[in-house]
Formats: structure tokens, sequence, C-alpha cells
């Protein structure tokens, strides 16, 4: 019998020294593969079953399950060594594309996320989980977080696990919970059951521009990173693409000490208070939107708010979020014996047609579930996780510095690639088309 984890003791867990346990030591460590191809375990298509909020055209069920259903590029042809068995839609509405899709396919849609996960048997004929708990009408709680259910259907998804006595890997659309004791939940309820668990951004696939991956133990001085739209949505985007970044410093990741965030009115806080470097600060807003730093500084109405926070090695870094004409998240930052910082973005506000970095992202999650190994740590969109809830609960808290013992998560990174050129990106012998898309 397989033991529940409470609320009650999450809540116990809350603290750097209850936490090292589940933290420690759980890293995967796969080495960059020169193909593709190279980690499939057989020629037979891994079977997989998509739990999600809602399917529509341009949303993250559409254009990341559907390139199983599509091809690579979702306007057909050749795509993943994967197959999609069944479907589970927690809203069906009238702009539901999910079920013509399903229909075309032969793709079996449940009324319950254990029909999908038994393809409407009497055990597991699947090999993978992809669990996309983003987009639909649901509540936001007073931090303004959007309570999509993540957390629900992973209890589900384990629930039919334990029932059928048996675990496949599970991938996480974007962040954890959204709120942290839900995020933290769901990691130790992967770990509890030895599933192999995966989640986050797509950000840390996109290409780069310029294309920057940062040195394996270097030493990173300063830091700053401009994102753009609100914090909950989009604020997890630059804190994974910052995090896939800063992950790579000297010692790995020991993880944060404490957050502070500020709304409109007080966004430029960290600069005022010296915590910022400004020439990193100036490089990142003129790579953010090739406007004028000065010029961006003065649209004081264009600002979101910023998230602060510490590592518990000391680096600090400031991620200033901006509606208006902030275009892509922009990353400055500055490396121990150089002179000039190095500068880097990713994720424009409108992509390629069809999305392509979601290609990316299903690359490596197909690769785990051809190996049963996650790609890269979940880890990294715990901590990512963490800091956001604390980053949305200092601004309830009016702007408070929160303390953050429970997010002393260490892991080290693996090296794994992101998207080329951003023009025509290329899996094998597709090439993307061009077009615009909003990716969130």
């Amino acid at each position: 019998m397989v033991r529940r984890i409470s609320r009650r003791e999450s809540l116990g867990w809350m603290s750097a020294a209850a936490l090292s346990p589940f933290l420690s030591g759980c890293v995967s460590r796969v080495p960059v593969l020169s193909s593709w191809q190279q980690y499939r375990t057989s020629p037979e298509p891994k079977r997989v079953a998509a739990i999600c909020t809602i399917w529509q055209k341009g949303l993250h069920a559409e254009v990341l399950a559907g390139k199983i259903l599509e091809g690579w590029d979702s306007l057909g042809g050749p795509g993943p060594n994967l197959k999609l068995t069944s479907m589970y839609i927690d809203q069906i509405g009238p702009h539901d594309s999910g079920i013509d899709a399903a229909k075309k396919h032969g793709v079996q849609v449940f009324d319950t996320i254990e029909g999908a996960i038994s393809v409407g048997g009497q055990g597991m004929p699947i090999d993978g989980v992809l669990l996309i708990g983003e987009h639909g009408e649901y509540p936001a709680n007073e931090k303004g977080q959007d309570l999509y259910p993540r957390r629900r259907f992973m209890e589900e998804i384990t629930d039919a696990f334990v029932k059928y006595g048996k675990v496949v890997p599970i991938y996480n659309d974007k962040h954890l919970g959204p709120e942290w004791l839900d995020a933290l939940w769901m990691y130790n309820r992967a770990k509890e059951l030895n599933i192999p668990f995966m989640a986050g951004s797509s950000l840390p696939l996109a290409y780069r521009v310029p294309d920057l991956t940062l040195p394996l133990g270097c030493e990173v001085e300063a830091v700053v990173c401009v994102g753009y739209s609100e914090l909950d949505r989009y604020g997890i985007h630059a804190l994974e693409f910052l995090q896939t970044l800063l992950e790579r410093r000297r010692n790995a990741e020991k993880g944060v000490r404490r957050v502070q965030a500020w709304g409109l009115e007080n966004a430029w806080a960290p600069l005022k208070r010296g915590d910022v470097d400004e020439e990193l600060l100036d490089v990142a807003l003129q790579a953010s939107s090739e406007r004028p730093p000065a010029e961006a500084r003065e649209n004081d109405n264009e600002w979101v708010g910023t998230m602060w926070y510490e590592y518990n090695d000391g680096l600090k870094v400031s991620i200033f979020m901006q509606h208006g004409h902030a275009r892509r998240t922009a990353v400055a930052v500055r490396l121990k014996g150089e002179s000039q910082p190095r500068v880097t973005t990713g994720l424009e506000m409108f992509q390629p047609a069809r999305v392509p970095h979601f290609a990316y992202l299903l690359h490596a999650v197909e690769r785990m579930f051809h190996t049963g190994v996650p790609t890269y740590p979940v880890e990294r969109t715990l901590l990512t996780t963490g800091i956001l809830d604390r980053a949305l609960t200092s601004i309830y808290e009016g702007e408070r510095e929160v303390i953050t013992p429970e997010l002393t998560i260490a892991y080290e990174p693996v090296d794994y690639p992101h998207a080329p050129n951003p023009l025509i990106e290329t899996i094998g012998d597709l090439s993307y088309r061009e077009g615009v898309i909003a990716g969130s």
C-alpha cells in the first residue's frame, strides 16, 4: 500500500533540514547526444496519454501533444516516435479543437483521467503521460495565481498508477503547483512512487539570439533579466530561462535564501537601493525591445513589477517584467574576469508558425519516455516555482522580504541542447514555415 502525503506533512517539510533528504542526489545525469535518434530503445513508438485542461488551436495542449498527431511542424508529416493513445480534456467549450483532432487520428477521449490512463481497460497500456494544466477558465487566488488543476491531475494520474501497479514517466507542462504546497506535494509524490518526472517552461529549449550557453563552472558576478507581461503567467518563463543559464555557474545549484518583489509603483526598488548592475540593466533593456534604455526606463506605466532574489551562494538577481515594448526575454550577465557583459534573448512574443520551441521541448520529453530517465532535473522547476510563489506572496504581503529556507534546493545541471537558428528550425529534414503566433 502506498502512503499518501498529507497537506499537513507537506507544510511540515517546508524547512531546509526536512527537505534535504528529498532534494539531494535527485539528479539526472544524461550526456548530450549527437543524434536525436540515439536514445530510442526500440523502433516501436511509445504510447502516451495526454491529460489537459483545454485543447484549442495555438494553446499548449495543441502545440505540444498536437505535434505527436501532426508531426514536428504540426502541418502533417513525420513526427516524434510517440503515439497518442488517449486524451482527457477537463473543459470542452465552443472553441475546442481536441475532439476533432482525436477523431481525425483515432485517439480515444475519456471523461475521466483514470479512463485515459487505462485507455478504458483494466491495465495501463501506456508508456508516458503529458500533464498539460495550462489555459482554461479557472479561478485565481488572492495573490493572482491562476489555480490550474495540476495537483488534482497529478493526484488522479498517480492514483491510477497505484491502482494498476505500474508507473510511467510524467511530464508536467510549465511550473508545478502553481501554489508552493501543491508543487511540493507533486514533487514528493513522484519521489514516493519512483516516477520519472520532468516539468518546466518551453523557454529553456527555445532558440537564443545571440546564441549563448554559459560555460560550466563559470563565476557569475552579476545578472539582470527583463521579461514581458504579467508576473504569474509569464514570470515563470523568465525564471526558467534565467535558471537554465545560471545553474551552470560554479558549484552548481544550492538554492535561494530570500525573495522580494514589487508591483508597478515600486518596480525600480532594487535599482534604487543599489542591488542592480546598471550597465547590465541597460544591456538587457535594449536587447528586450531594441529601444534606447533611457526611453524604456521613462515609461513607468509599462512596468508590471520586479522580482528580486538572492541565491545561497550570494548571487543576487533582478527580473524586471514589462508590458508594452518588451518583445522578448533578455538576460545580461557579467562573468568574473570579463570586462564586457554577455547577453542573450529568448522566446519572442511572436513565434514562427506552430511554435517550434515546443518541438524541442517535446524532443526532451520523448527522450524521457524512451529511456525512463528525466532528460533534465525537475528540481530546476521546483525551485523556479518556489521563487515565483514567494515573489507573489511578497507583493501580496506589502512587498516584504520573504526568507526561504524551503528553497534550499540542490541539484546539478545537465548539458542539453536548445533550438538553433531562429528563422528556420530544422529537425531531421523538416523545416518550419514562417508565420506568427503568440507564445505563452
